[in-house]
């Protein structure tokens, strides 16, 4: 009887341990919002890399290669870079509009909008506006560019949005803005241009129609705002910079509504409309942050990327987000693919 019951006791033991086991919570990365699935390198990539956008049926990523003065153009589906393009001078801001079959890069030092053909690159026009062009937004609606330009680079105490229209590809006019535009998000259910004011820790609001700035609000946590989007659906501008802050406003009225810890030197700033939340990265991290209402957040995550990670590109259509790293000792530079999970 003593055996049989060791037995048993021994088997219950295991039974017990086998529960345990499978009620147990899954590993860390499980749980994670984002999954780090493929490193696309990037070779003869030097210096820091800016903004990039996505050809998502061509399955293309163009990449400023800022310190490299070049475009880098990589095939998604082969995972490996397809081409570089050279003699740039500080590219910066990267649309791509594949209903005008047309890529337009932004460089700063040299004062360019270069329009590429979108199938074959090949160069259309060059358009000279002025020194620190940087930020390009396209609105699909006017099929109007908006380009980002001027302030300290050009010498000037004020910053400017210039016009583009597409169908000739020359500048209609611009907007005066207090100084350089760090970024330029377009309000896609309205008229609303919201320009991200670095040196003044400001936001400035300018209507598309009249072309006039209706609001300035200064933006207390987020100092040097240098990247933004939206919650148009909750009316909600998510804002973060050089401070180690997230700072949420009300877009229609300018009021702080909520303010979290994030990775410092932030540049690139998503909001994931599907799964209610937002990603930051900066300084070598992303940072991930769920939406539990219009008011209220949560980090959920910090995700290791790499030293000198910053910018990076949510694509929706693809469930995928693209970080960029850069060469740094023996850190290769790359494109870094996780996958947005559920």
């Amino acid at each position: 009887m003593k055996r049989l019951y060791a037995a048993s006791t021994v088997a219950l033991a295991w039974i017990g341990l086998i529960g345990i086991i499978l009620a147990a919570p899954p590993p860390v990365e499980d749980n994670q919002p984002l999954r780090l699935i493929q490193r696309i390198p990037l070779p003869n990539l030097e210096g820091r890399i800016d903004h990039f956008d996505a050809d998502v049926k061509g399955k293309r990523l163009f990449v400023a290669g800022l310190g490299n003065g070049s475009l880098e153009v990589v095939d998604l589906q082969g995972g490996k870079l397809a081409r570089s393009i050279p003699g740039f001078k500080k590219p910066q801001g990267v649309v791509y509009v594949r209903e005008l079959n047309k890529l337009f890069v932004a460089s700063g030092d040299d004062g360019m909008l270069r329009v590429f053909r979108g199938n074959t690159l090949e160069l259309l026009e060059a358009l000279p506006l002025a020194m620190g062009a940087n930020r390009v937004a396209y609105d699909a609606a006017t099929e109007t560019i908006y380009v980002g330009y001027g302030g300290k680079d050009a010498g000037q105490d004020y910053g400017l949005i210039g016009i583009v229209e597409t169908k000739d590809d020359k500048l209609a006019g611009d907007v005066k803005v207090s100084a350089h535009p760090a970024e330029i998000l377009l309000e896609k259910s309205g008229t609303k241009i919201f320009a991200a004011i670095y040196p003044a820790d400001r936001v400035e609001v300018i209507d598309r129609n009249t072309r006039k700035k209706i609001a300035s609000w200064p933006v207390p946590n987020a100092s040097h705002p240098g990247v933004m989007d939206l919650d148009e659906t909750n009316h909600r501008l998510f804002i973060s910079g050089t401070s180690q802050h997230l700072t949420i406003l009300d877009s229609e009225s300018g009021k702080v509504v909520a303010d979290l810890p994030c990775v410092d030197d932030a540049d690139g700033l998503f909001f994931d409309a599907a799964h209610k939340r937002i990603y930051v990265t900066g300084d070598g991290f992303l940072d991930a942050f769920k939406q539990n209402d219009a008011d209220h957040y949560e980090a959920i995550a910090r995700i290791p990327t790499g030293v000198g990670a910053g910018t990076s590109l949510l694509v929706p259509e693809l469930d995928r987000f693209y970080v960029a790293v850069p060469h740094e000792g023996k850190q290769a530079a790359e494109i870094q693919v996780f996958e947005v999970r559920p």
